[in-house]
């Protein structure tokens, strides 16, 4: 379904297809017209009735000053509206907004602030929530790693291996987070740079499979959290159509959408499940196109929107296998920004059995944007 023309202009930019029927200039024209046409009918009533031409112009001047008058309060009561909403932005308040009444440039200026003031609220309830989830994460690795090097301290336990294999588990989990929080800080700063080369799909794919595989292994033993999932049962199968598909992209960001999507669907596979991932060639020359399908519950169609948050981790009621406490929600909101930095898109698609994944990467004909 196309969307409107409501939904397709922006800020700013007038819903009545660019053409201002009552914008400030034509009221200032409008307002020096009337203006000469009082003054000159006045001067015509007084060569016809042989009045003084002081009086009219005593009359003239008291017209058109109540004329501008009128004119001018309907240009500034919305500036000091304006003016006080933005002050109260300035303050942190973000729940004023100016009201839309006009059909001039004030009114677009006047959309363009509640906008702003939309962008401002919601950017300041993420920070807030990214205190929060951080501070809750960094929380309870740092509290395990404390318990366990107290009751070592105290005597309650000893230094054996598997205390310490405890201890490593915390710490382990408290490095990830820490990685991947410097990820997403790198990325929001615009300093992670993009070296797109040519390369071939099918090697590149199996490598980032097998590596998935060989990191659930080695963590079997060690709880994940934070990113990293220890399932060995589900199974990885690529399909990558024609074989000698190619792609231009930057490896290594591809590396990261890849390898967080894996992780995410192996997560919320159900036990022995199958992680399916294809590649096919895109519309554009060296586009690329990629789908990670799974086994598991699916994502309810009202949460699509939210899947790339920071910190979500989904309505499932246990959307997690066996093996796996769920993470952080870090790792998709670095996949979609490591796309959106190609220029691709990436979301959720319609799906018979678990959750699909559809990523869509420019390819050469936006290598050098």
């Amino acid at each position: 379904m196309s969307d409107g023309p409501a939904a397709r202009r922006g800020p700013g930019e007038p819903p009545w297809g660019g053409v201002r029927p009552f914008s400030i200039k034509t009221k200032l024209g409008a307002l020096v017209v009337i203006s000469v046409l009082i003054t000159t009918g006045l001067s015509v009533i007084a060569v016809q009735t042989k009045t003084e031409l002081r009086f009219i112009t005593v009359f003239s001047m008291i017209a058109t000053l109540l004329i501008t008058q009128f004119v001018a309060h309907s240009l500034t009561a919305p500036l000091d509206e304006m003016n006080t909403v933005a002050r109260s932005i300035s303050h942190g308040d973000y729940s004023r907004r100016v009201r839309e009444n006009r059909r001039d440039e004030l009114g677009d200026l006047a959309e363009t602030i509640n906008v702003m003031a939309d962008e401002l609220e919601a950017q300041d309830q993420q920070r807030k929530e990214l205190v929060a989830n951080v501070s809750h994460e960094l929380r309870t690795p740092i509290a395990g790693l404390r318990a366990v090097l107290e009751n070592i301290v105290d005597g309650v336990t000893e230094a054996d291996p598997e205390t310490m294999r405890t201890a490593l588990k915390q710490t382990e989990r408290l490095g990830r987070l820490v990685d991947t929080l410097m990820d997403l800080s790198r990325l929001d700063n615009g300093v992670v740079p993009l070296r797109r080369r040519r390369f071939e799909v099918w090697p590149y794919l199996s490598g980032v499979l097998k590596e998935a595989n060989m990191v659930a292994s080695t963590r079997a033993g060690i709880a994940s959290g934070s990113g990293g999932h220890t399932r060995t049962d589900v199974h990885l199968h690529l399909d990558v159509s024609p074989p000698e598909l190619t792609a231009h992209a930057d490896p290594e960001r591809i590396h990261q959408v890849v390898a967080n999507l894996i992780d995410n669907a192996v997560k919320h596979s159900p036990p022995h499940g199958r992680v399916t991932v294809k590649a096919r060639r895109g519309d554009r020359p060296e586009s690329l196109e990629l789908e990670i399908l799974d086994e598991g519950p699916g994502i309810p169609r009202s949460e699509w929107h939210r899947v790339f948050e920071r910190f979500n981790r989904g309505a499932v009621s246990a959307p997690h296998g066996p093996g796996s406490d769920g993470g952080t929600g870090l790792g998709l909101a670095i996949a979609r920004w490591a796309v959106d930095l190609h220029g691709g898109r990436i979301g959720v698609a319609e799906s018979e059995r678990g959750c699909r994944i559809l990523v869509t990467l420019p390819g050469e004909s936006s290598a050098s944007g």
